[in-house]
């Protein structure tokens, strides 16, 4: 990240006048209750108004929060709470749900991340934004660009999410996001993940299209600025957050700042637009194969949820007046032998097999590597990916 890490984040949400409406909660996060798994976070993040878009949740499904943590952290992950370690910093989920929602991200748009850290949120976006989008991320550590840039490789590899989405990389480059050229192209969506002063609010509406929108904390509130015309803004407070301020750019010894050049707009070869056109065409196949087979659209796989085993009540000893008044309480709704306890047992071990789904089936890979061509174009047509 460019910049000090979010210190945290406090969800109070904010009334037209700038109220807040709801109380902090607590100052790192922790918003919702934590999670089991991904899913099951997201489902806490919906069910308290953080996700209100399909596109959104389907985003924060596809890409889990553990991958971007180390590996001795991530008992944390699907906890509603900001994560720092070193350089290496990820914001609480409401904060990112919010960021978001309030980008109102859609396909072909351009996107710019200040302070673009693991990449994390890069990454989600650019499940939306598709291969015709632009995705560029400014960070300050170059030991944190190198992390998100791990990160990334493993999720391209790795993630069957990859072939569910026509995605759009994301770019990194180091330097500070106050210095980038002033020759640079204009962005559709704009998010800076650090408290920006208000002697910089100039700069970063003018990293804008019109009709674009900029997400970022400002005076101690999570802002969404859209710029209706060269000069007309709309501003509407979002969170009242907490956000460590941006670092100041450090001169060189001439006295000038280091200008950050931010990637150029490049242009698809014809041989990468034909393996998105390809991938497309074998997706809407197999989306009418699965019509046919159904009858109907197609329905997300029911996510399988842990049995959560009821718990049994302990053998009691109770003492009253240092005497033993009674060597065991007797529960009703205790079972009345070890052979019942057993059948019981059996039973829920069935019971949950039987309502664990099927490992999930790549079938855009299934499709490219049965088609009659040579192997190495069916790779290419996979990105080269593992299984």
């Amino acid at each position: 990240m460019f910049t000090a890490a979010e210190v945290g984040a406090a969800p109070g949400r904010w009334s037209a006048s700038g109220e807040s409406v709801l109380s902090v909660i607590l100052n790192m996060g922790g918003a919702v209750s934590a999670g089991e798994d991904n899913d099951e976070l997201i489902d806490n993040l919906k069910e308290a108004q953080y996700i209100r878009t399909e596109l959104v949740e389907q985003a924060f499904r596809a890409i889990d929060r553990a991958d971007y943590y180390l590996e001795e952290f991530k008992e944390n992950a699907y906890k509603d709470l900001a994560w720092k370690h070193g350089n290496i910093h990820l914001s609480a989920p409401c904060i990112y749900s919010e960021v978001m929602e309030a980008l109102d991200l859609q396909p072909g748009l351009s996107f710019l991340n200040l302070g673009s850290g693991t990449g994390y949120l890069s990454s989600m976006v650019g499940l939306i934004l598709g291969p015709f989008g632009v995705n560029h991320g400014v960070e300050l550590h170059s030991d944190v660009i190198e992390y998100a840039k791990q990160k990334l490789d493993f999720f391209i590899r790795t993630s069957d999410s990859f072939d569910k989405f026509d995605f759009c990389e994301p770019s990194f480059v180091t330097g500070n996001c106050l210095e980038i050229s002033p020759d640079c192209s204009q962005y559709d969506r704009v998010y800076c993940g650090a408290g920006v002063q208000k002697e910089h609010e100039e700069y970063m509406k003018n990293l804008l299209k019109v009709g674009g929108i900029l997400v970022m904390p400002l005076e101690e509130k999570l802002t969404k600025i859209t710029r209706t015309g060269p000069s007309a803004w709309e501003t509407k407070k979002i969170l009242a957050v907490s956000f460590a301020p941006l670092i100041q750019p450090c001169h060189s010894e001439s006295g000038k700042s280091r200008l950050v050049q931010l990637p150029p707009l490049a242009v698809r070869s014809l041989q990468d637009l034909a393996r998105i056109a390809i991938r497309r065409a074998i997706k809407k196949i197999i989306h009418q194969e699965s019509l046919s087979k159904s009858g109907n659209g197609l329905k997300n796989t029911p996510r399988f949820k842990r049995r959560r085993i009821r718990r049994r009540q302990m053998e009691t000893i109770v003492f009253l007046d240092k005497e033993v008044f009674a060597s065991r309480i007797s529960n009703p709704s205790e079972d009345n032998s070890c052979e019942d306890l057993e059948e019981e047992r059996r039973e829920e071990e069935k019971t949950s097999a039987e309502s664990k789904p099927d490992p999930p089936v790549n079938f855009l890979r299934q499709k490219v590597l049965s088609l009659p061509l040579p192997d190495p174009l069916k790779y290419y047509l996979l990105y080269y990916r593992e299984k």
